[in-house]
């Protein structure tokens, strides 16, 4: 039976059916889901929406009348006991998070770093030799303890790539997805650097493919696409000749263009028959590659990007995609957003806590149609707050600010 309640009313174990308005407009990508954690709890009851649609045939029905006074402090983990309830697994313990401005310092000097042991070690691939698996698993371990620390931080500037270095930097920027993903989804510390060798190095077969191939502006012959595609095949046959390789990078290296609906490639596997690791560097790779800029189209914007792949059905895992979302933000560092003043803001840093209020910088209003001075506004500390994801260009505005201001 379906029932229309208000946000105040939701109980762990309710079925969510529909939320009203777009997707991209409230804190979850699906529509249609189990409230099983009192994180989403929380987040639903402190978003803009104010009532929701729930299925009581797929959970847990509205609570008595004198029950809807509860605060949500007083909402026990164990409110819910049905057959298909969910136990939450223990608190993980996590590092205090630096501070962005202290990360993105350090981060500038892995990037740094990255960019040349990355050039070195596809080079080397290039001219047929063998990867140094130590050098890459030190990259991987500096970048793990930078994610661990401020995982925007680093996400952020790998994003910032020139297509010049498209190929290298792309590798060291799915490397620090594949690693935050890693952990949002609780893998444990080898699997979580298993993960980011494999992102590191998924593309390595780029090597063995004409750089002419791999830059040309113009739309690719069926040929010449089918020697692009050949990347995934070769950058296996690549790996497989590292002693020491471990098997998630084989995995991903090959399987990373595969999609659940069986219409990927080299094999046209079926989601059972994809890892979960293939999955997460399928996810980790389109991210990067479509929010980046390339010879022949400009980067689409975080909000855009994470819109696309949600409607791409059949592509993505559905709990992958939306573990990522989880690990990159509700509202990922570069996305455009429309707060309720009207001002038009550049999200600049966000905190794990506080994902519907990060940290904005205001560049523009809506309401006279002039640029403001550019300032860094604290969502979470002020009255303001964002209404809904941006496109700037709709009210002319083509140059967004940078993102090195935090």
């Amino acid at each position: 039976m379906l029932k229309s309640i208000a946000v105040e009313q939701l109980r762990l174990g309710m079925y969510i059916h529909s939320i009203p308005g777009g997707w991209i407009n409230h804190p979850f990508w699906r529509k249609s889901f189990k409230v099983e954690t009192l994180d989403d709890l929380q987040t639903l009851r402190e978003s803009p929406v104010e009532a929701v649609t729930i299925d009581t045939s797929k959970g847990r029905d509205v609570a008595p009348a004198e029950e809807r006074a509860q605060d949500i402090e007083d909402e026990p983990e164990t409110a819910y006991s049905g057959p298909d309830a969910v136990v939450a697994p223990a608190p993980v313990k996590t590092p205090p998070r630096t501070e962005t401005a202290v990360e993105r310092e350090r981060a500038v000097r892995i990037i740094s770093a990255s960019k040349t042991t990355v050039l070195h070690m596809f080079t080397e691939a290039r001219m047929g030799r063998t990867v140094d698996v130590k050098e890459a698993a030190d990259l991987v371990s500096e970048i793990t303890a930078s994610v661990s620390r401020n995982a925007d931080a680093i996400i952020s500037l790998a994003r910032l790539k020139t297509t010049d270095d498209y190929t290298y930097m792309h590798s060291v920027a799915v490397c620090a997805m594949m690693i935050s993903l890693a952990t949002q989804l609780g893998l444990n510390p080898d699997q979580v650097k298993q993960a980011g060798m494999a992102g590191l190095l998924h593309d390595v077969g780029k090597m063995a493919v004409p750089l002419d191939l791999l830059n040309k502006p113009a739309k690719l012959t069926e040929e010449e696409f089918a020697s692009v595609r050949s990347h995934a095949v070769k950058g296996h046959n690549i790996l497989r000749q590292i002693e020491g390789i471990g098997d998630a990078a084989l995995d991903v290296s090959l399987h990373h263009h595969e999609k659940i609906d069986g219409s990927g490639y080299p094999y046209n596997l079926k989601a059972s028959d994809i890892s979960i690791m293939a999955k997460m560097g399928a996810v980790c790779d389109v991210y990067d590659a479509i929010t980046s800029n390339r010879p022949y189209k400009a980067g689409w914007d975080p909000a855009r990007s994470i819109r696309h792949m949600a409607g791409s059905a059949g592509h993505f895992d559905p709990v992958t995609l939306e573990a990522f979302v989880k690990a990159i933000g509700i509202y990922p560092t570069g996305s455009c957003v429309i707060l309720q003043s009207g001002r038009l803001a550049l999200v600049v840093d966000q905190l794990p806590d506080r994902l519907l209020h990060p940290r904005v910088k205001v560049f523009y209003s809506t309401t006279s149609r002039m640029p403001l001075k550019g300032e860094i506004i604290d969502l979470a500390r002020g009255t303001d707050k964002i209404v809904a994801y941006a496109d700037p260009t709709k009210w002319g505005v083509r140059n967004l600010p940078t993102l090195d201001l935090v």
